[in-house]
């Protein structure tokens, strides 16, 4: 692998994580957080709360396991990418876009809202069975 194909390494200049209650009030809670942890450090991300709340909802809803929480980890790096963490206690639940999803259904969309505003997003697996949901955005995405 030539030197220009490594990934640029950068160091964090911010970093915010809370543990929350695997609930639907964990989950708002988690949004609040965020968007005043984002205020507070200058950078309110266009998008970055809507992500929150997707990935937050989803660890609630699709990653409970009773008497367990969920985290929420926010990572600023000097070069200015945010990166967003939501880690629950599923980790044999992987998530999937959906190809389709219905006109009327109340459901499926979460990972598209999160593919539409992040630049990147993924999953890591942990052997502590639970998993990692997290997305970026890039710094040109800047203030709202």
């Amino acid at each position: 692998m030539s030197p220009k194909s490594l990934p640029q390494v950068t160091s964090l200049t911010h970093h915010f994580t809370v543990q929350l209650s695997a609930t639907r009030r964990g989950a708002r809670l988690a949004r609040l957080l965020a968007e005043r942890q984002l205020d507070d450090w200058g950078r309110p991300f266009e998008g970055a709360t809507g992500i929150v709340a997707e990935l937050a909802s989803n660890a609630v809803l699709h990653g409970r396991v009773p008497g367990r929480d969920f985290r929420l980890r926010l990572k600023l790096h000097s070069d200015g990418t945010l990166r967003i963490e939501v880690t629950d206690a599923r980790g044999d639940r992987i998530p999937q876009v959906r190809d389709t999803v219905g006109g009327d259904a109340e459901s499926g969309r979460g990972l598209l809202i999160v593919a539409a505003y992040a630049d990147r997003w993924g999953v890591d697996e942990a052997p502590a069975n639970c998993k990692t949901v997290w997305a970026e955005l890039a710094p040109d995405r800047g203030e709202s």
